[in-house]
């Protein structure tokens, strides 16, 4: 399935100064790495997060976030963010 190309914009932008980002296709979605470790993504028209270890379960109690499981078990460390208040 295709990713929200407008968000992939957004996010494209947003780190046009980094040198090393790369995308690829994973999760059937499009993934964000900067490094070699994977950033941020889009899924649908949901946006996956990584996020501190310190700041996991803040994060998670924020509207419209949840935990990223695409196996019925949650990866740790990363978030989907629905996005229907994004546009």
């Amino acid at each position: 399935m295709a990713c929200n190309e407008r968000l992939a914009e957004r996010i494209r932008a947003y780190f046009k100064c980094r040198k090393k980002l790369e995308e690829k296709r994973m999760f059937g979605g499009l993934c964000f790495m900067l490094n070699g470790h994977m950033c941020c993504g889009i899924e649908k028209d949901r946006l996956m997060v990584r996020v501190a270890s310190e700041r996991y379960e803040t994060l998670l109690k924020k509207p419209h976030a949840c935990e990223m499981d695409f196996t019925g078990k949650p990866l740790k460390g990363f978030l989907f963010i629905y996005l229907a208040w994004f546009y």
